[in-house]
């Protein structure tokens, strides 16, 4: 380990955030495809599944609101702990017998997993803004890309895990094997993490909670519907479709999954070489508006495909391919915009505000996707998701044609 002590404070700290967000990651999607498909093969209809996350959507929301606050006064390093022991609360519910596992109960589950996962979210995203000079926007791309891809990478890791221990261990012991090694990695954090991390050096009011900037007030607006164009169609309608269309087995479909998420991830991590770093530039707004147009094509070409009967299954988990990458593309770009504008003191409660933003899209998203498939089909699930990209290309317009000069600077 005499490599670690000889790597710079802000490094290993980048590190430490990093695993830990890598470790939450890994049992949240791994959950998340351990509840759709467990419930699904208890006859739960699409619209009754996507009821169980709509709480894990609502209390995103509002976490993102409040955490920025909370990790500006309490210094990030507690905010991601706190995230971690929740998620523990949170599998640690869903052990108790099959027949309390009710609705109700799984909701209030998921509710308390949503928090856990945007407070270790927002508080990995702030860290970085500290741990990055000022002056060195290249290198705040390239780290963020790098933590938001790998980041992805294991959700869709995760996938593949929950859709394998559901049908090796079955619900339990896989939900069981997940709370165990998740208390491992918050017990390591506790001792690792730098203890005022974030903190604000004056402590900011509740009512700071809102964003005061233009930019970020534009990119939230964008990411809500950016989001919310994804999860209309992947949280419930495709799994389920995948299954009882294509006839896919649960391993086939979190394996299917996984790998759309892993290689999502893997574009983001190299999202910085194909927005232009390499040429020395840093994106703005102009990049976040033509990459949205691009991506709104594609969910417009599946549906295309629904709607003449015209190689159904080949359209759809090509387009998916192709829909993940440029997907991966725009987020990485608006990972780095929210971080690039966000204000260094105090910064989650912008990175908080943005990512509340975030969870919206999510919640709105997640909400449709069961009702829409449920009442109409996967075919109408695109049509909204390419509608839902064309607000973002509109809202985009508005974002700032040029990086913002310096970190504190006001839009």
């Amino acid at each position: 380990m005499g490599w670690l002590a000889q790597l710079s404070p802000e490094i290993r700290q980048y590190m430490v955030v990093t695993g830990n967000y890598w470790a939450f990651t890994l049992t949240d999607g791994a959950l998340r495809m351990l509840v759709v498909l467990y419930f699904h093969g208890l006859g739960y209809s699409p619209l009754e599944i996507a009821m169980l996350f709509i709480f894990y959507e609502i209390f995103g929301v509002i976490t993102n609101l409040i955490g920025g606050w909370l990790g500006a006064r309490l210094g990030l390093n507690r905010t991601m702990n706190i995230g971690l022991f929740m998620q523990i609360v949170a599998l640690g519910m869903l052990l108790v017998p099959s027949a309390l596992l009710t609705i109700p109960w799984v909701m209030a589950a998921q509710a308390i997993s949503g928090i856990a996962k945007d407070l270790n979210k927002m508080s990995a995203k702030s860290s970085i803004k500290l741990l990055v000079p000022s002056d060195a926007q290249g290198q705040l791309f390239k780290w963020v890309a790098i933590l938001t891809g790998s980041k992805n990478a294991l959700k869709g890791a995760g996938f593949f895990l929950g859709g394998a221990l559901l049908s090796v261990f079955g619900f339990k012991g896989a939900v069981l094997g997940m709370a165990v090694a998740l208390l491992l990695v918050w017990i390591s954090s506790l001792i690792s993490l730098k203890k005022d991390l974030g903190k604000a050096k004056s402590k900011p009011k509740f009512t700071e909670i809102f964003s005061k900037s233009r930019a970020i007030n534009y990119l939230s607006a964008a990411r809500m519907f950016l989001f919310g164009s994804r999860d209309v169609w992947f949280v419930v309608a495709l799994p389920v479709y995948l299954a009882s269309e294509f006839g896919w087995d649960h391993w086939t479909v979190g394996g299917f999954l996984a790998i759309w998420i892993i290689g999502y991830g893997l574009v983001q991590g190299f999202a910085p070489k194909l927005t232009g770093k390499s040429s020395g530039k840093v994106p703005d707004g102009r990049h976040a508006l033509g990459w949205a147009i691009t991506l709104g094509v594609i969910p417009v070409l599946i549906a295309c495909a629904f709607t003449f009967q015209w190689h159904v299954q080949e359209a759809l988990l090509g387009g998916l391919l192709v829909f993940g990458a440029l997907f991966a593309i725009n987020s990485s770009l608006h990972s780095y915009l929210i971080v690039s504008y966000a204000g260094e003191d105090g910064v989650s409660l912008d990175v908080g505000f943005y990512y509340m933003a975030n969870a919206m899209g999510r919640l709105i998203g997640t909400v449709l996707s069961g009702w829409l498939f449920q009442e109409y089909g996967l075919e109408v699930c695109l049509w909204v998701s390419a509608g839902f990209i064309f607000l973002t290309a509109l809202i985009s317009i508005g974002l700032p044609k040029h990086p913002i000069p310096t970190a504190g600077s006001t839009i």
